[in-house]
Order: C-alpha cells, then structure tokens, then sequence
C-alpha cells in the first residue's frame, strides 16, 4: 500500500468514524424528545465530572491540608408537552464524591481547604409554567433563575450543585414592538448550592429594554428579607443570618456596537447600583457599587479593562449580593465572595481568544485588589481557562487561579490560594 493510500485511508476512517459519531448523537437527540399532539417535550440529561485541586497557605498553623476533589453530578429532568398552555419540568440532580480530601461544608473535613461541593441527593427543580396570556410566562415553583450577569440573582452554575429558587415569576417579552423584556417574581426559599434551605420574602423586579444594535439599558431592584429559621440560635449566629437582609436598586447598561470598518466592535459596560439594610437586617447601612468595562474584539481577540467597586464601611456594613453567582466575580480563587469589610476594588484586564474552527475558546485575567478608597493593597490573581467543545452536547474544561495577598491583611483575604480544575461535561 503507497503512502498516499495510507493517507486516504486514515482519513476515509476517520470520516467514517465521525458521521458514526454524529450519527449516534442524533440518535440521543431523538431518543430524548417526545411528542402530544404535536407538542414537544423533552427528557433532560447532563453529567458533569471535575477534579478540582486547592492549594492554600494562610501562613499561621497549622496550614489547611491540600483539598483534592473527584466528583461527578448528574442531572436528570422530564419537560412535559404543553397542553392547554401548560407545561411543567421536574428535574432531579446528584453528586457523587469519588475522591472526598476536602471541605464540602458539609463533610466535616475541616483540616483540608474547600471545596463547597457536598455529596447530595436533591430535587433541583419542580415547575409549571402558563403561556396563554401573549408574549408572557407564568411559572411558579423550584426554578432556575438567572438575571443579567447572575452579579445579584444567579443560579451559582460553576459549581456542581446548582443554586435554584422556590418561587413565582412573571416574563412579559415583546421584543418585536418595544424591545421589552419584564421580570417580576417573588421568592420564597433558596436552595443553596451546598444543598441547604434559606427562608426568604424576596420581591424582584428586573426591566430590560434592547436599545438597538447598540446593547441593553436595564434597571433593577431587589428586596432580599431573609427569615430567621432558628429562634434557639444565639443572637450572634442570628446576626450572621440575618445580615444578608438588604435592598438594591441599580441600572445597568450592557454591549457592543456595531462593527467599524468591517472589523471590530467596542464592547462597554456602565453600572451603578445602591444598597441598604431592609427587613430583618439588625444593622443599618447605605453602600454603593460601580462597575465599569471597556474594550474591544476583533479577529475574534477580545481585550477588555474594567473596574468594579464594592463600597465598605466596617463590619456588616458592606454591598453584599448573597443570591449572586459570585465566583464569576472579583477571581476565580474566590477570595472574596464576601466584601471584606473596608470594601473592595477590583483593577482587572481580560484576553479571550476564540478559535471557531476547533471551537475552542482561551481566556486570561489579571486582577489588582485593594480596598475601596485604592490605598490599601489586597492582593493581586492571575486566573486561566481553555474550552474546548465537541458539537452541541460534548467540552472540555481546564482552569487555573492564583491569588497572590499583600502582607498584613487579615483571614481570608491573606491566603495565598492556588486552585486548579478539569472538567468533561455531557449535556442532551
């Protein structure tokens, strides 16, 4: 057999072994989907396995042990056709622990780093949802719910267990007349994403108004009343609870323009929101939050700077958003999912580069912490991440922070963190 042949080969097989692929896939496809009627539903499958490494030294001692962790989730979850209007889902989610070195939160392993995702069983959502009135959906029960860029009301999806709500929510969309979209809803319980219940009395309110090709100008406001659900605690731990109490009021504007010349867009962000205290909240404080970004994409590079600034004024007196997805914010290390309390301001410059045709993205951030008045150092994070996808149900993830504090700081903001992660996920 010649070289050349061999080359046809190779490449005949490996078609061959592609459109087998493919067609498999679409046999899942089809497999997954039902009809009534002609109405569609659909059963719902993702399975996600990571491991996730956290190397931390808080320079005191003893250190905490190095958190390794093997877990693997599944989500599995029935969406019904719709019948007079109505259809409902019910969604079942677990996580399996294979490898258990580390803090869940809720495991006990106190002496290693953590991790917080425990080994649970739980249903994750149970929903019904009205479409008869025009352009509107009415859903009520656990559900996902996601605002903007999950900064205030998030579902917390990077990690394993997912943050969802009990709750009724009204989505008026008429994006053809006025390119209006309104959300208003009610919470009433928050299943955390470390399996836990929160009683809570939230009204939402979220306005999103296309404006052109230009973007999205939104305003927003959220009232989080968070109830004590154990009289026999102490006051502190109480306190502690209860803190989360706040009301926010903010307006947000979002996007990009369109291209210049044919070749590139500039990307922008202007926020600013105010926060108080509210129902059960023992302490009384107004802060503020300012979030600023600019950049630029063309030939698929995007190069953005940005400045967020959560204001503090001492212990409990800080801008908190503790229903937000907040590892997306401020590093990936996740120092400081709480405002520490001087505030904090966060310098930070991001690189993405996409390569389409091996649908592959790569990203790089470089963060600069201090406190809210920029005198005080924090500390600075390098953060880097590779995906790649495989079609619509198939990636790959590879991921890396690293958190580098200033000297003189207090727990937890002086620990330098390193943390690591690989992940395969399979979602129909």
């Amino acid at each position: 057999m010649s070289h050349q042949t061999g080359k046809v080969t190779l490449l005949s097989l490996s078609l061959l072994s592609g459109a087998a692929n493919a067609d498999i896939t679409q046999d899942i496809e089809d497999a997954f989907n039902f009809y009534h009627y002609g109405n569609r539903g659909a059963i719902k499958a993702d399975i996600n396995y990571r491991w996730e490494n956290v190397d931390q030294d808080k320079g005191g001692t003893p250190n905490p042990k190095t958190a390794n962790a093997n877990t693997a989730r599944l989500r599995l979850g029935a969406l019904s056709p719709k019948f007079y209007d109505v259809q409902g889902y019910a969604e079942f989610e677990g996580l399996w622990a294979m490898q258990e070195d580390y803090n869940s939160t809720r495991n006990g392993n106190k002496t290693y780093s953590t991790i917080a995702d425990p080994e649970k069983t739980e249903l994750n959502q149970l929903w019904l949802a009205y479409t008869g009135i025009p352009d509107t959906i009415v859903k009520g029960g656990r559900q996902r719910i996601k605002f903007d860029d999950d900064r205030y009301i998030g579902n917390v999806g990077w990690r394993q267990l997912e943050q969802t709500y009990d709750a009724i929510l009204l989505t008026h969309s008429n994006q053809q007349l006025f390119g209006l979209t309104i959300n208003a809803g009610y919470i009433g319980n928050v299943q955390t994403f470390t399996s836990t219940t929160e009683n809570i009395e939230a009204p939402i309110l979220n306005i999103n108004y296309k404006v052109g090709d230009y973007g999205n100008l939104v305003a927003y406001g959220y009232w989080l009343d968070y109830q004590d659900v154990n009289p026999g605690a102490t006051a502190a731990a109480r306190n502690v609870f209860l803190e989360k109490s706040n009301q926010t009021y903010g307006i947000r504007f979002n996007g990009s323009s369109p291209k210049i010349m044919d070749t590139f867009n500039l990307l922008y962000t202007a926020e600013w929101a105010d926060q108080k205290d509210y129902g059960h909240g023992p302490t009384k404080y107004e802060a503020d939050r300012f979030n600023f970004m600019g950049g630029v994409k063309a030939f698929n590079v995007s190069v953005m700077g940005a400045w967020e600034q959560l204001n503090g004024f001492g212990a409990n007196k800080t801008f908190d958003t503790p229903l937000g997805t907040n590892h997306a914010f401020q590093g990936w290390a996740d120092i400081f999912l709480v405002t520490p309390n001087n505030g904090i301001r966060d310098l930070f410059g991001t690189v993405m580069v996409e390569f389409p045709r091996y649908q592959t993205t790569v990203t790089g951030v470089y963060h600069d912490f201090g406190d809210d008045t920029g005198k005080m150092a924090y500390g600075k994070e390098w953060d880097f991440m590779a995906v790649k996808k495989f079609g619509k149900h198939y990636s790959l993830l590879a991921k890396y922070a690293y958190y580098n504090a200033d000297t003189g700081l207090s727990t937890p903001i002086n620990t330098d963190t390193q943390k690591i992660w690989f992940q395969a996920n399979v979602t129909f």
